[in-house]
């Protein structure tokens, strides 16, 4: 992908279907939809949001998410292959359930070598784990191994919020200080916190400027609720790295360009977070696709 053919870079999309329009979980959906306060929901399969993103001139990542407690969703290959007939505005991510173990190490290292895929979405609260369970490390050695990247869910979710017992999902995996202990363990790897991390903001803030390789994607919140320190941030000492996210199709682009628009963002920082900061971290215009 040309970094210069587009105009911003969304590092958070999800891939609710599959082609053949199976893969929708539609209570989920509609649960989601009413907590994010967003009339429209429409999950895209792959091809589906290349074009929309293509129309808008942007890029996107594009990702699953892997449970073994859930049945269906759309496959890690189909997203991947997909993302490779869109190279032009997709960048495909994987995700893999750390609860698959050895099957789901060896898994990861087909999805790099065989389909291309450059990082990897993982959810603490509805996989379930704490990430810095040395179980998973093996997981993470061959995403290093690579030079791919991992995403962290951090923080609150919308998944299961408002329903009887918040759907099972437990809010304690998504600290963003368990990470830390993966970015002292794994200090080549990238990592991305993904999320505005309510309630722990401070600490997402603390963890992204102590360890190089760990960046902070804006996504899931619309920017009028972002907090005064998160801000702040992004206007100075992490400039360089926070990211633009959305979350659709919960939260589409336009929603949150919307509100970044009148958000006290710095002149010169506006463009690195919707674009400039995405491509150095992918590696665009590198000869890296």
């Amino acid at each position: 992908m040309d970094p210069a053919a587009v105009t911003a870079i969304d590092v958070h999309v999800h891939v609710h279907a599959s082609v053949d329009g199976s893969a929708v979980d539609e209570e989920s959906m509609k649960q989601m939809a009413e907590y994010f306060r967003t009339d429209d929901v429409r999950p895209g399969n792959t091809r589906d949001i290349a074009a929309y993103y293509r129309e808008r001139a942007m890029a996107a990542v594009v990702f699953g998410v892997d449970s073994v407690h859930r049945d269906g969703g759309v496959t890690n290959e189909e997203v991947a292959e997909l993302a490779a007939e869109n190279a032009d505005v997709l960048i495909p991510f994987a995700s893999i359930d750390p609860a698959r173990g050895a099957e789901g190490v060896a898994m990861a290292r087909r999805l790099i070598t065989d389909y291309g895929v450059k990082g990897f979405k993982f959810h603490p609260n509805t996989q379930a784990f704490y990430p810095n369970d040395r179980s998973v490390y093996p997981l993470y050695e061959v995403i290093a191994e690579h030079g791919r990247i991992a995403l962290f869910h951090s923080g609150h979710t919308g998944v299961g919020a408002g329903t009887p017992g918040g759907g099972g999902v437990r809010l304690k995996y998504s600290n963003p200080m368990y990470v830390d202990d993966v970015a002292v363990d794994f200090p080549s790897m990238p990592i991305i916190l993904a999320h505005p991390s309510f309630p722990w903001q401070d600490e997402a803030l603390s963890v992204a400027l102590h360890k190089p390789t760990v960046h902070i994607d804006l996504s899931g919140w619309s920017p009028k609720y972002f907090p005064p320190q998160l801000v702040q941030y992004a206007n100075t000492l992490l400039r360089h790295k926070m990211l633009f996210g959305s979350d659709y199709p919960v939260i589409t682009p336009e929603r949150w360009l919307r509100d970044f628009d009148k958000l006290d963002i710095r002149p010169e920082v506006r463009p690195l977070i919707l674009k400039d900061n995405a491509a150095a971290l992918f590696g665009l215009g590198k000869g890296d696709s």
